[in-house]
């Protein structure tokens, strides 16, 4: 559904023909592709993906990431362990970043 509004989204605002939305099976790994300049991954942890994810990324690009944490919550197979985003991710410049209350974020641009 976020992505039909993305989609449409654009479109109203005329830029349809320069943006592509893509919904992608992340359990078989990241899809080959040329450069992207945002990649958003919203409540899904694998950090198998994390150095695709950083190698997709154009220069430039934004990187938006949030996942479960064990942060104010307690450990479990899907939740990111303290300061995990942020070591994952720490070749990039980190814009911002956060954990509490069982969730942790981080936006990254390359």
């Amino acid at each position: 559904m976020a992505v039909c509004f993305a989609r449409d989204l654009a479109a109203r605002n005329g830029v349809a023909d320069r943006c592509r939305f893509d919904v992608v099976d992340l359990d078989t790994g990241l899809p080959a592709g040329p450069p992207l300049d945002v990649i958003v991954c919203h409540r899904f942890r694998e950090p198998r993906l994390y150095a695709a994810m950083i190698e997709r990324l154009a220069p430039g690009g934004l990187l938006a990431v949030a996942v479960l944490s064990e942060v104010g919550c307690g450990p479990g197979q899907f939740r990111a362990a303290p300061g995990e985003l942020g070591v994952a991710f720490a070749g990039l410049t980190i814009v911002a970043q956060g954990e509490a209350d069982g969730e942790a974020w981080l936006l990254a641009t390359a």
